[in-house]
């Protein structure tokens, strides 16, 4: 039987706020060359694949980092050639993704982080008999473009969950900092936010690939408004421009961030930020390489085409201890 739409939001949002396990890391090419030597093992016999994954990703968001980690080990578990490209910008993204039926991939592996842009390109993969799992954002759209499925968190009942945290923190004024202005899923956690919030919410747009100007609006924001006592980034990089912007403007007002790195860890033991939303991109990126691999060797479709959910889970300072040994080696 279907479980309807309310009761499964009304589940996980209970299950977001009764969780306290870490989730997601920090980037780089030294972490994934760590997390490749730690986790090699024997990989399988069956045929091998070439697999693409195009992301919306800008410039130094260590967050893809952690999803090519997990997609590049179930790469090498599974024979698979791994293609990674991405453009933020949401026509060149399409391009890509066209450039990758062009060079008749096994397997497309893609986010729908404007969602509009890719409808058509997706549909010529489908056209191409080229399978594609799309992750991270955009699930509504997952299997109105055609995918398999989609593996991510539902972004809107994760707003739910920072916004009741918030409440319950007596907290009155939150500024939700948007790093990408028009990404779907960035909105719907703003929304989200702004459902449960018993206070105000004010929606910021800044730069995210571009940290001084990201950091002046956020702190300029917090000094033409004292009444703002809580700060929601809908990134790691973006949170830890909001600790610098809030002693810069001599604010008081409590950070909690969506997503983990190494740094924001650092912060969650140093009590800068109080928690951050796991979504463990490791996961995205292994699970979307590894049903590719299932179905095209085995005819298997993960989730009975419901989107499979990563997470979220709250963190806080006292799931470091188990976090620490993750990010350090961009795992989680």
């Amino acid at each position: 039987m279907r479980t309807p739409r309310t009761a499964r939001t009304a589940a996980a949002l209970v299950a977001v706020l009764a969780l306290a396990a870490g989730c997601s890391g920090s980037g780089g090419k030294d972490s994934e060359d760590k997390a490749d030597a730690s986790q090699s093992g024997k990989g399988v016999s069956t045929p091998r694949l070439k697999i693409a994954m195009i992301t919306h990703s800008g410039e130094g968001d260590t967050f893809w980092d952690i999803v090519r980690s997990g997609a590049k080990q179930a790469a090498a578990k599974d024979n698979v050639d791994f293609l990674y490209s991405n453009d933020k910008e949401a026509k060149g993204q399409a391009e890509l993704v066209q450039a990758a039926i062009d060079k008749k991939v096994d397997g497309i592996v893609v986010t729908l982080a404007k969602p509009e842009a890719m409808r058509a390109v997706l549909g010529k993969a489908k056209a191409a008999g080229i399978p594609v799992v799309s992750i991270n954002s955009g699930s509504e759209f997952s299997q109105k473009y055609g995918a398999l499925g989609h593996i991510g968190q539902e972004e809107s009942v994760a707003g739910e969950a920072v916004g009741t945290k918030l409440a319950r923190e007596g907290r009155r004024k939150v500024l939700c900092v948007i790093h990408e202005q028009g990404n779907v899923s960035l909105e719907q956690r703003c929304a989200g936010v702004k459902k449960t919030f018993e206070g105000s919410v004010e929606n910021l747009n800044v730069d995210g690939t571009n940290a001084p100007s990201s950091q002046s609006s956020i702190e300029a924001k917090l000094q033409a408004d004292e009444d703002i006592d809580a700060i929601v980034a809908l990134g790691a990089p973006i949170a830890a421009l909001a600790v610098k912007a809030k002693d810069g403007a001599g604010s008081k007002a409590e950070i909690a961030t969506f997503d983990l790195n190494a740094e924001v860890v650092r912060r969650l033991k140093a009590k800068e930020v109080t928690f951050a939303v796991d979504q463990q991109p490791y996961l995205q990126g292994y699970l979307a390489v590894d049903e590719l691999w299932l179905f095209k060797t085995n005819g298997n479709v993960l989730g009975g085409g419901r989107p499979v959910l990563t997470g979220p889970a709250l963190v806080t300072e006292k799931d470091v201890p188990q976090l620490e040994k993750y990010t350090a080696r961009g795992t989680r």
